[in-house]
C-alpha cells in the first residue's frame, strides 16, 4: 500500500525534488518483494544490490539538484 502511494505521488507531484523522497521509497519497496518473492538466498544478494544502487542513484540525482560539491 506504501509503494502504491509512492508511485501516485510520483505521478501527481509537480516539484521534482519533492519526487525524491517517493522515489526512495519506492525503491525500499521494490527491494522488499525482489527479497520476499523467492526464498532463496541468491535473491537477497539481488535485493541488497538492487538496494545500494537505487540508494546511491537517488543520492546523486539529489546532489545534482542541490548544487553538487561546492569547490571553495
Amino acid at each position: 500500500m506504501v509503494a502504491l502511494y509512492a508511485v501516485i505521488r510520483i505521478l501527481t507531484e509537480k516539484h521534482t525534488l519533492k519526487k525524491l523522497v517517493f522515489l526512495n521509497v519506492m525503491n525500499f519497496a521494490i527491494t522488499g518483494l525482489i527479497v520476499l518473492s523467492i526464498p532463496d538466498i541468491m535473491v537477497l544478494f539481488a535485493g541488497i544490490a538492487y538496494f545500494v544502487g537505487s540508494t546511491l542513484e537517488a543520492n546523486a540525482i539529489a546532489s545534482t539538484y542541490a548544487g553538487g560539491i561546492s569547490h571553495e
